[in-house]
């Protein structure tokens, strides 16, 4: 299984979406411990939305289409009323 998920930071608000093939809440720990630069400086953080894929194709295809165009403005809608939550 491959997944597509979204993060918010809980200091400054900033989303973070990425894809992975390990478990959600396992990745989401990685990004709290500070596994790259961008969450190192921007976590800790919370899971907002994930979705779930077969292909790992298809979870960058998604992952990419959050990152850019119509799906900025689409990820923004699901933060908003997913973050709430």
């Amino acid at each position: 299984m491959f997944f597509v998920y979204m993060l918010k930071s809980l200091i400054n608000n900033k989303t973070y979406v990425g894809s992975t093939s390990i478990e959600v809440d396992r990745r989401l720990s990685q990004h709290n411990l500070g596994s790259n630069k961008w969450t190192k400086a921007n976590g800790p953080f919370k899971l907002v939305y994930y979705e779930t894929y077969v292909c790992k194709t298809d979870s960058l295809i998604r992952e990419n289409f959050y990152k850019t165009g119509i799906g900025k403005q689409i990820k923004d809608i699901i933060v908003k009323n997913f973050a709430a939550s």
